[in-house]
């Protein structure tokens, strides 16, 4: 079992920037590739990004390349994700999501993830 409790949204300006954290517990964390997903108002859950088990690897959607970065840092047992210049269409619950396949495999299915967050909200004014 493996749980996974994100933190660091909140509101902010177009423009700026948020870390978004996610932290986990129970089982060996580098085991797991780890994934970021957002669901917006209005619409379905998209994912952002993942990164590989030992966070050599990482798979951006197009719609966020260049503004979203996620890093982990296995001694810690968590993942993060970087974003700048924030715009109002990323107003939207962001959640982390854990899954024991490796990064190739997780892309090619990635809304299989297996572990899943709760999520934590983040609002862009313009």
């Amino acid at each position: 079992q493996v749980q996974l409790v994100e933190s660091g949204g909140g509101f902010v300006q177009a423009g700026g920037s948020l870390r978004l954290s996610c932290a986990a517990s129970g089982r060996d964390f580098s085991s797991f590739t780890m994934g970021w997903f957002r669901l917006a108002p209005g619409k379905e859950r998209e994912f952002v990004g993942f990164i590989s088990k030992s966070g050599s690897g990482t798979h951006y959607a197009d719609s966020v390349k260049g503004r979203f970065t996620i890093s982990r840092d296995n001694a810690k047992n968590m993942v993060y994700l970087q974003i700048v210049n924030l715009q109002p269409e990323d107003t939207a619950e962001y959640t982390c999501a854990a899954d024991p396949r490796a990064l190739y495999q997780v892309i090619e299915y990635p809304y299989d993830m297996y572990y899943w967050g709760r999520g934590t909200l983040v609002t862009v004014s313009s």
